[in-house]
């Protein structure tokens, strides 16, 4: 692949994602202009796998929705390279919804991700998400580590254990 066209493949891929992120922000609700029909969203642990258009809003697009509204995406950085895109960034919401069992509690809270995407033909295919529930779930006040995070090593709380 000559490198004029590795260049025009990347701007195509991330000229993709953002158009997809920006349809996001919009709450559009076709979602096919922006992925194929099989696509696949692959969450960390507490988010799940969602195969094709339909699973990911209904079990991931909807409940976001429902559990955080007045939202604002905030994406701090996009990169690309061929057919993959990325960026790193936060949904700045509003908790007006159950999340995780937590009922709403009116406070805003930053939903902080790491995305991943593979573009075919101008849509997304395959997208590997990093979601902090975490961190989210500490702003409305539930430690799922239950004070053992390894912030209480960065804390002073506690000393790591020398490796033998």
């Amino acid at each position: 692949m000559t490198d004029s066209h590795y260049d025009t493949k990347t701007a195509a891929t991330l000229a993709a994602v953002k158009a997809m992120e920006l349809g996001l922000a919009a709450n559009e609700m076709d979602m096919s202009v922006y992925f194929t029909e099989d696509f696949l969203w692959r969450g960390n642990q507490g988010s799940g796998t969602k195969k094709g258009i339909a699973e990911f809003q209904r079990n991931w697009q909807f409940p976001l929705r429902a559990a955080f509204t007045d939202r604002k995406y905030i994406t701090e950085h996009f990169m690309a390279d061929g057919d993959w895109a990325a960026c790193f960034g936060y949904i700045d919401a509003l908790h007006s919804g159950e999340f995780m069992g937590i009922p709403a509690t009116n406070k805003r809270v930053k939903i902080h991700y790491k995305d991943f995407w593979r573009v075919e033909d101008g849509r997304i295919a395959d997208n590997p998400v990093s979601v902090d529930l975490a961190g989210v779930m500490m702003q409305l006040g539930v430690d799922v580590f239950n004070g053992e995070g390894w912030e209480a090593y960065d804390e002073g709380r506690k000393t790591p254990a020398k490796p033998e």
